[in-house]
């Protein structure tokens, strides 16, 4: 062999990579000693051989495409091209390559030789730096704070939301111990938990207290694990700090929420957006009869009746959509069957994002208030007074048995209808429920009311009116009673007729006593005049028949 091919050979054989000659037709010509170790081939069993018995089956039709593309313009290809590569081994393992061509001139033809390089070890350490550098995104893009300390507790890392909870920047605290962090009355514990890691174990979520640079001190869940070299020796530990004060500051008020429900006199449950019972309070207990572990994970429908069961269903879509729904009232069955009234009060019950998850139920009873409505209703009933309910805008809403006998008409038929027009006067009748409106009330009030029977009759009432609102103070309307004092009026009328004709008599009498005195004071003057006459006697000279 001529000493320049022993030294080309001798180069062959130095080279790390595997180095192979393939002519045109894809045929092996020549392959070093680190080609026949990387497929796992003894020595001159490749030569001769179809390049593709090097390539994994699945890929051969592809690969020969590849190799005739390549035959159609030679050029040097440099390694670490997008192509994805495979090897397949003498023992059909396969595995990662990258290889570079380049054509060569010889004797006995053009031919390509290929440098082929194992990149299973490249790939298994792109995989661990593509891991480090995810996990070093999740740790500095991490909303809980992250650092880590040498097993003498330097702080060697810092991320940015460690810098957000304790106030310290990375340059403050990289390089100082991590006893700065801590409490003085938490320093033991410190202690502690530095000796559980040192003897390789984790430490997680532990209670307890930090400081910030700014002197305040707060909760945090601390999670502590061993960092350990390539030989698993341990050489420091990081740690996860979980800031607790806005989840303590939330439980208490959930505990607190928790004990105004447990101690309520309203009965108060919660349910799924199915009606699966969740939560139910001892007042609902005692309301219904039931404890809760009796109506926890049954649908709240077994507690409404049979022809109501529907309601509560009904209002679902509403408190999907996030809607409240107050006051429905309707009936429901307690646990020895007995039916009553209530008022439910339906409220959306929303998860973190904001979702409607479940809803809340308070729950009052109205067995008390209907009873007490009855009993007003039936002394309104029994009332010889005229009462009636007008909404806002002056129509009749309500009326009493004593309104039908003095108006002659029916209830039914007066709800609805104008108040002012079965007044003499609806203008002046207008007038007082507007004054009411505005004043919130008027005493005594007189009007004449209109009977609509077979003949007309009318009758003098008084009105007392007052304004009636909701619990915010919105006016719902007019509740007016009027008595009826005809009677009365007509008292005063014949009083008053009986007081004139009293009066035209005296001065009857006294137009009489004048003429009387008048002619007793005549009377007595003549009667002087005659007594005058007699003392003076008949003038002289004068005899008796001469006076004629």
């Amino acid at each position: 062999m001529p000493a320049h091919a022993k030294t080309f050979e001798s180069l062959l054989q130095a080279v790390p990579d595997a180095l192979l000659g393939v002519d045109r037709s894809g045929v092996i010509r020549f392959v070093n000693h680190q080609t026949e170790l990387l497929f796992g081939y003894e020595q001159g069993d490749l030569i001769g051989e179809s390049l593709e018995t090097l390539v994994p089956e699945s890929l051969r039709q592809t690969h020969v495409a590849h190799r005739e593309s390549y035959r159609a313009a030679e050029r040097t290809r440099l390694p670490g091209t997008d192509l994805k590569l495979c090897g397949r081994r003498q023992d059909g393992t396969e595995f990662p390559v990258d290889i570079s061509l380049s054509p060569m001139e010889t004797r006995d033809g053009l031919l390509v030789i290929a440098a082929v390089r194992d990149m299973t070890s490249y790939r298994a350490a792109e995989a661990v730096r593509r891991r480090l550098d995810h996990l070093a995104s999740v740790i500095e893009y991490s909303a809980e704070a992250i650092l880590s300390t040498t097993v003498e507790s330097v702080i060697t890392s810092w991320n940015p939301a460690a810098e957000r909870m304790f106030g310290y920047s990375s340059e403050e605290s990289v390089g100082k111990s991590a006893r700065l962090l801590v409490p003085d009355d938490r320093a033991d514990e410190m202690l502690a938990i530095s000796t559980k890691v040192k003897a390789g174990q984790h430490v997680q979520d532990v209670e307890t207290m930090r400081v910030r640079k700014d002197g305040t001190v707060f909760p945090v869940s601390l999670t502590v694990s061993p960092i350990r070299d390539e030989d698993g020796e341990i050489i420091g530990a990081s740690s996860i700090a979980r800031d607790l004060t806005e989840q303590r500051a939330a439980f208490e008020a959930a505990q607190h929420m928790a004990a105004i429900i447990e101690g309520s006199d309203d009965a108060i449950s919660s349910s799924t957006l199915e009606g699966i019972i969740t939560s139910w309070n001892p007042a609902f207990q005692k309301l219904s009869g039931y404890s809760s572990e009796e109506v926890i994970g049954k649908p709240g429908s077994f507690l409404s009746p049979e022809d109501r069961v529907g309601e509560i269903d009904a209002l679902l879509s509403k408190i999907k959509a996030g809607e409240h729904v107050e006051g429905l009232e309707t009936i429901l069955v307690r646990k020895d069957g007995t039916m009553f009234p209530v008022s439910i009060t339906f409220s959306p019950i929303h998860d973190a994002d904001g979702t409607v998850v479940g809803l809340s139920t308070i729950t009052h009873d109205l067995t008390k208030k209907k009873e007490a409505l009855e009993l007003a209703r039936s002394m309104i009933e029994a009332s010889l007074d005229s009462f009636v309910a007008i909404s806002p805008d002056g129509k009749i809403t309500d009326a009493n048995e004593a309104t039908v006998r003095l108006t002659g008409v029916s209830r039914h038929q007066l709800i609805g209808t104008s108040f002012s027009e079965y007044f003499t006067d609806p203008e002046k009748a207008e007038g007082i429920y507007q004054q009411v409106l505005e004043q919130g009330s008027v005493t005594d009030f007189p009007l004449t009311l209109r009977h609509r029977g077979g003949h007309e009759t009318l009758t003098e009432v008084l009105y007392n009116a007052s304004v009636y609102s909701d619990t915010r103070g919105k006016k719902l309307g007019v509740f007016a009673a009027a008595r009826d004092v005809t009677k009365r009026v007509q008292a005063q009328r014949e009083n008053a007729e009986q007081q004139a004709r009293a009066l035209d008599r005296l001065a009857e009498l006294e137009r009489f006593q004048r003429l009387t005195v008048g002619r007793e004071l005549k009377m007595i003057e003549l009667k002087k005049q005659v007594e005058y006459l007699k003392k003076s006697g008949p003038a002289r000279g004068v005899e008796p028949d001469d006076q004629h």
